[in-house]
């Protein structure tokens, strides 16, 4: 089955967290360059969209139906597109720092492909 098993998804999210807080440190201590200036507010606005998406995802459907399912593809997309570009604008500040977010944008264009599936069963069902 193309979904991960249950017990995986904590010790991965801890690496990815652990990850994702590393890269902002290493871009933070370089608050002061013109470059990171604009790479910070990104990485907050992926922070916060991935904040957005883990209870819209899983705990909408039960309030909105699967309504809700679209709508966390929808932001989970975005997610998708503001982690690539927190990437991109990473790299000037700290090529180290847009490495270590590489596994989470490949992390969730997996939940993506999850989402987009679940919401497309749920309509043909």
């Amino acid at each position: 089955m193309w979904t991960p098993p249950n017990a995986a998804f904590g010790p991965v999210w801890a690496v990815l967290y652990t990850l994702i807080a590393v890269a902002g440190w290493l871009v933070w201590r370089r608050h002061e360059r013109r470059a990171a200036r604009v790479a910070l507010p990104l990485f907050v606005a992926q922070l916060v969209l991935n904040s957005l998406w883990t209870p819209l995802f899983f705990g909408g459907y039960a309030l909105i139906g699967p309504a809700a399912l679209w709508i966390a593809l929808l932001v989970i997309l975005a997610l998708d597109l503001l982690v690539a570009a927190t990437i991109a604008a990473f790299w000037p500040v700290s090529r180290a720092a847009a490495i270590l977010l590489v596994p989470y944008l490949l992390w969730i264009l997996y939940a993506s492909t999850l989402n987009w599936g679940d919401a497309a069963l749920v309509a043909l069902a």
